[in-house]
């Protein structure tokens, strides 16, 4: 059976990224490969061992376009609006927080970040699925 390990995306500012996603979800640089035109950074917490890789292409001036394709990476946290709070006060501005409603009940409550590429995060909180 296949497990999940890792996305990839493409940064501009690899330091920039790597601050990003340490003050976001508290990911750390778990190994980086340096290369002449390149580079590659893991970044994981002790939660779980599925990775994000940024990948820098040092010859790159101009920002990567996303095209149609790409839709998002989700995350999950113990409370969306308090997760949402703190976003906010560390200035990564944050989307409102949603809630989604079935049959009388509570789906999900989430919200939506970009990282400094413009990369789309969901911020989901534990409930039901999504866990």
């Amino acid at each position: 059976m296949a497990k999940a390990i890792h996305t990839m995306i493409r940064v501009l500012d690899l330091d920039k990224s790597i601050d990003f996603y340490k003050r976001a979800f508290d990911l750390d640089v778990a190994e980086r490969f340096d290369f002449d035109d390149f580079a590659l950074v893991y970044l994981r917490n002790p939660e779980n061992d599925f990775e994000i890789e940024l990948t820098w292409n040092k010859s790159q001036s101009e920002p990567y376009t996303h095209g149609s394709g790409y839709g998002h990476v989700a995350v999950c946290v113990d409370d969306a609006r308090a997760e949402h709070e703190r976003f906010a006060n560390e200035g990564l501005s944050p989307n409102d927080v949603k809630e989604f409603h079935r049959d009388g009940s509570l789906m999900a409550r989430f919200f939506f970040v970009q990282d400094p590429d413009g990369y789309k995060i969901e911020v989901l909180e534990r409930h039901g699925r999504y866990q």
